[in-house]
């Protein structure tokens, strides 16, 4: 069960709100320019029959702003994810083969700035193996998600041990996983809970539901004013990772990265549903929309 130091947090009374105020902290673009002034992003993700995942995560990171993204994951999605996404950086590895994904992997973590990691990615021993060396070898801005968080949730001492900023982005299921409290309970204040394994976990941690709150080490929580009920629709979380892995690719603060993405996430959810409505949106419709959203006039 959850460790009870920062109760107090719990149904918290203060936060405050994210609005476009947050989009001054767009990083700007300079005329001058090459790929390799906006970072070099890695995202471990997908595994087999799951390389959507893979996709949105790494589109959201190129749609984002970054300069180069590398996709790791297995062999089985080569062609689906070049066909997809050919500006990505492909590099595949055999499931069965532990020595030599320990190779790949630690080349592949070298070569980031930032990296990501769960969208898709399973629960094979593989993806156990691929999350705790992460962990233990790349200290550079980390965003996890998805089966990254329900791996983590098996072994919290992973987190403790990390050196490096790091942002979790849990819905309400996979933070009940985490801390182990009652989905129910977690709802009812989304702001408060967050607030608290943040502090406590000393990460910065976004906790999606209607809305979501982002809260940050020291405590301080924020609540998103954008997004709609159309986004709750599978990928929605794989784009967010990626936005936030595209902002942390341009160097933005990883507390700024956080609040900006959260917004840009859903401004880009409200311009979508305009269009295509709230039934018939799509997560691949989030990075259609995307470029829109950071516009600043």
């Amino acid at each position: 069960m959850y460790t009870d130091p920062f109760a107090h947090l719990v149904k918290m009374k203060e936060y405050r709100n994210v609005d476009q105020k947050i989009l001054e902290k767009l990083p700007e673009r300079p005329k001058r320019s090459h790929k390799g002034m906006f970072g070099k992003a890695l995202c471990m993700a997908g595994s087999v029959n799951m390389a959507g995942a893979a996709y949105l995560c790494a589109g959201a990171v190129y749609r984002s702003g970054a300069g180069l993204v590398r996709i790791l994951t297995p062999e089985e999605n080569r062609v689906i994810l070049q066909t997809l996404l050919p500006e990505a950086v492909m590099t595949t590895f055999e499931q069965d083969e532990r020595e030599a994904l320990d190779n790949i992997l630690e080349e592949a973590l070298s070569w980031a700035t930032v990296a990501a990691i769960g969208p898709g990615l399973g629960r094979k021993p593989w993806a156990y193996h691929m999350m705790k060396l992460t962990l233990q070898k790349f200290h550079g801005p980390l965003v996890i998600d998805a089966d990254a968080l329900n791996i983590l949730s098996e072994h919290m001492e992973w987190l403790e041990q990390h050196e490096g900023d790091v942002i979790l982005t849990p819905h309400v299921g996979e933070f009940s996983r985490l801390t182990g409290v009652e989905s129910r309970e977690i709802s009812k204040d989304i702001s408060g809970w967050a607030a608290a394994f943040a502090r406590e976990h000393h990460c910065i941690c976004i906790l999606k539901d209607a809305p979501s709150a982002a809260a940050l080490p020291d405590g301080t929580c924020y609540v998103n004013t954008t997004g709609n009920s159309g986004m709750s629709t599978g990928g929605s979380g794989d784009v967010l990772t990626g936005i936030l892995t595209g902002l942390l690719a341009q160097k933005v603060d990883p507390s700024d990265a956080a609040l900006l993405g959260m917004w840009l996430h859903g401004r880009a959810g409200d311009l979508a549903m305009e269009q295509e409505g709230v039934y018939g949106l799509l997560a691949r419709h989030l990075l259609e929309y995307l470029p829109g959203a950071m516009k600043k006039a």
